[in-house]
């Protein structure tokens, strides 16, 4: 029963970690496979942030890119282990 109890809750933070996406494109979105990626820190369940992620800076001097905020598995497994005192959220941008 444990074991089954164990599964059940694994595959329920799969699915609430894969709902959380965002997909921003700026001028014609990603042109090419050069990502850069940095993670958000958040405290008290999310409601301030510990750092500061400036994706203009990862950007570059690109005009067209794609900024993806999303929680990955990692981010759902820190949260869990922290019982949702510290969460974070990975930011990529592609160019």
């Amino acid at each position: 029963m444990r074991k089954a109890m164990i599964i059940l809750l694994a595959v329920a933070m799969l699915f609430v970690v894969s709902c959380s996406v965002n997909v921003h494109k700026v001028g014609k979105g990603a042109m090419g496979n050069e990502e850069v990626t940095a993670r958000q820190w958040y405290i008290v369940a999310g409601l301030a942030p510990i750092n500061e992620v400036d994706t203009n800076a990862m950007a570059g001097d690109a005009t067209d890119y794609e900024i993806t905020t999303q929680q990955t598995f990692i981010d759902g497994v820190i949260s869990y282990f922290t019982s949702g005192l510290i969460t974070c959220r990975t930011v990529t941008v592609k160019k």
